[in-house]
């Protein structure tokens, strides 16, 4: 049985880790060399480190970022915002990322992620989607971090991303993001019936059973920020807690 995932996301603004609600209202939660390496150290499965204020900025994701993170890192890490190209998507992986999360530019161009599916392969490639509720049972994708609407439906993207060459798909639920009272469920629920690739859920996150709800889904990974950046869940006793609740999750000293 394929373990489920417990990763960390740094999104970074002006060089410091940041978390807010509902993508608004942003605060410092700290460096993030440093929360890269305690997490890894805390039994992270991944880490996802994102610039959340390229795309808006009109700028590439600070290479430098990348470079210090490889440097200190020996789990798979995922780097994204502001890649508009293949050949950027192919410098981040060369300086030791392991796959690269497309967003924005995606959205404005679909076959950037043939692109680079077809030169990096398909496991090095993450569609982030970020989607909120605008009708009962329909989620609408989001870009530019959250504020501007595409009028896409969620299910219908993610779907064309499978096809398109997409390995895995990061799905945050906007309504949920900060609010700490659990992931979307039916979202999740309702994505995992529809494309095959793997499905990293984020948003949500407060309490270990939210991360069990999530996992017993669904759902391969679960991806959360201000619970682990704020000291409120730890990572290894998350996994003790999912072990004992049966989700099968890598635990320290395995193999």
């Amino acid at each position: 049985m394929l373990k489920k995932r417990i990763i960390p996301c740094l999104d970074v603004k002006s060089g410091r880790v940041v978390k807010g609600i509902s993508f608004k209202g942003l605060r410092d939660a700290g460096n993030p060399a440093e929360l890269a390496t305690l997490y890894m150290h805390e039994g992270a499965d991944e880490l996802v480190f994102l610039d959340i204020s390229a795309s808006n900025e009109r700028r590439s994701t600070m290479l430098q970022w990348v470079r210090e993170v490889a440097d200190n890192l020996f789990i798979p890490f995922t780097v994204g915002g502001g890649i508009s190209s293949a050949q950027q998507a192919r410098d981040l992986i060369s300086m030791g990322a392991d796959k690269i999360s497309l967003n924005t530019a995606a959205t404005e161009n679909p076959s950037l992620i043939t692109e680079c599916s077809r030169i990096l392969g398909r496991q090095a490639i993450v569609l982030a989607v970020d989607a909120a509720q605008t009708s009962p049972g329909i989620w609408t994708v989001f870009k530019k971090g959250g504020t501007v609407s595409t009028g896409m439906n969620v299910i219908e993207w993610v779907k064309t991303a499978e096809n398109l060459g997409c390995g895995e798909i990061l799905l945050t639920s906007i309504d949920q993001d900060g609010r700490r009272d659990g992931y979307d469920l039916e979202l999740l629920e309702l994505a995992g019936q529809n494309i095959s690739v793997p499905i990293i859920a984020s948003g949500g996150a407060g309490d270990y059973v939210h991360f069990k709800e999530c996992l017993s889904g669904r759902s391969d990974a679960a991806l959360a920020a201000s619970v682990f950046h704020f000291g409120q869940i730890r990572i290894a006793r998350l996994k003790s807690f999912l072990s004992n609740e049966k989700i099968p999750v890598r635990i320290e000293g395995e193999c």
